[in-house]
């Protein structure tokens, strides 16, 4: 039998998040970065970028999945395990490569990308294991990290994404809503946390019939597993005082939302209360300064040094946003559009960032836990428009 390196397999009809333009305008912004840094083929590897300009989340189960950008084609390439379906959810084209031997990927890739040209690549994703086939295979006259240039692509969002984005925003809150619904004294994390979650899946294919519904997720802290922000769920049963980390993370064709806010069961004590009201004086501080043309570092070093003049700095753990857009705890990363002191981005109108103050108190403290509130905004012409409605603070937020 005659097994092929690679082939075609188109069926179905195709459906993706946006409209054709909106891919064709992403394409076309990155040939014009490619034009400037002198690149003839894009060989992408990363979900996040694979998504953005194609619309085709992959699942790589330990397989390579690429897209190859050149001045007239864009291909994804995807593996025969998946059939069909990287076609139906791609712009562009597509082509599937077998696992009859090794290195039929890139012999895919190089049939798109072509031998001896400028080839971008990403950075920050493509690994030394790929990289030396990608030499071998394409023998580049030169490579140059072209990742930079797609972040900053993506910083700036399309009035398409801001309406998908705020899709999101909705949808968390849905869930946020059904947690504090589900939040009571011997309920455990888990169980609150499913709560959210189902709400939310249900809730996002009720508003996308036609959508693939996958990764969306809550994190639900309760006591001490609220000192980081990122702590697993786990099933610790509720007590009545604890504080408590509501966290919704609606997942939408590969964009990320998020609600953030934190609770109290039954009651609240004065110190941590004290702690609680500084936290949310300090988000709405921050996001009264998220206006176009502040950068990252001058809006953190406002947000310090008003942590700083109620001697609560040391408990900060982390920045205090971060951009919006294709991104998840699995894929992705928008570094350049950060609330940190390192990163001197200039605010600017299409952007959408989150403020997203917290302070850990340790254990053995006053007020031990962690405090955390969290909207999203939409940075406009003369400000932002925070398009988060679930409330924060005290006065909605001390539940049973």
């Amino acid at each position: 039998m005659n097994r092929p390196d690679f082939y075609r397999f188109h069926q179905g009809d195709r459906i993706l998040p946006f409209e054709p333009a909106e891919y064709d305008a992403r394409l076309s912004g990155l040939r014009r970065s490619m034009v400037a840094e002198g690149v003839g083929a894009c060989v992408f590897t990363s979900m996040q970028n694979i998504a953005y300009y194609s619309g085709f989340l992959y699942c790589s189960f330990g397989r390579p999945f690429g897209l190859v950008v050149t001045a007239t084609d864009s291909v994804t390439i995807s593996a025969g395990i998946d059939a069909a379906q990287p076609w139906r959810r791609c712009h562009g084209d597509n082509i599937t490569y077998t696992d009859w031997q090794r290195d039929n990927f890139w012999r895919a890739i190089l049939s798109v990308a072509g031998a001896g040209r400028v080839v971008g690549y990403e950075g920050d994703h493509l690994t030394l294991a790929q990289k030396g086939p990608l030499d071998f295979f394409l023998k580049p006259s030169a490579t140059v990290d072209i990742a930079p240039a797609t972040m900053r692509q993506r910083m700036s969002k399309s009035q398409a994404e801001i309406a998908l984005i705020r899709h999101g925003a909705q949808v968390a809150d849905i869930g946020g809503y059904a947690m504090r619904d589900a939040i009571r004294e011997g309920a455990r994390e888990i169980d609150v946390a499913m709560a959210g979650r189902d709400a939310m899946e249900l809730e996002i294919a009720r508003r996308f019939p036609e959508g693939e519904y996958r990764d969306t997720w809550v994190w639900f802290q309760s006591g001490i597993n609220t000192d980081g922000a990122h702590n697993p769920v786990t099933g610790r049963i509720l007590q009545r005082g604890d504080v408590l980390s509501l966290n919704a993370f609606p997942m939408i064709s590969g964009y990320y939302t998020a609600l953030e806010r934190t609770l109290f069961l039954g009651e609240v004590d004065d110190a941590s209360l004290k702690i609680w009201e500084a936290n949310v004086a300090a988000h709405e501080y921050g996001m009264s300064l998220l206006r176009p043309g502040r950068s990252c570092a001058e809006v953190t070093e406002a947000i310090n040094a008003f942590f700083a003049d109620r001697d609560l700095l040391q408990y900060r753990t982390f920045g205090y946003g971060h951009s919006f857009g294709i991104l998840s705890h699995h894929y992705g990363r928008e570094a350049g559009l950060e609330l940190r002191e390192d990163i001197d981005t200039v605010l600017e109108p299409g952007m959408v960032i989150s403020m997203e103050p917290m302070l850990t108190i340790p254990e053995g403290r006053p007020g031990a836990g962690g405090y955390r509130e969290h909207d999203i905004l939409v940075i406009t012409e003369n400000g932002n428009e925070d398009i988060t409605g679930y409330p924060y603070g005290p006065g909605f937020n001390v539940v049973g």
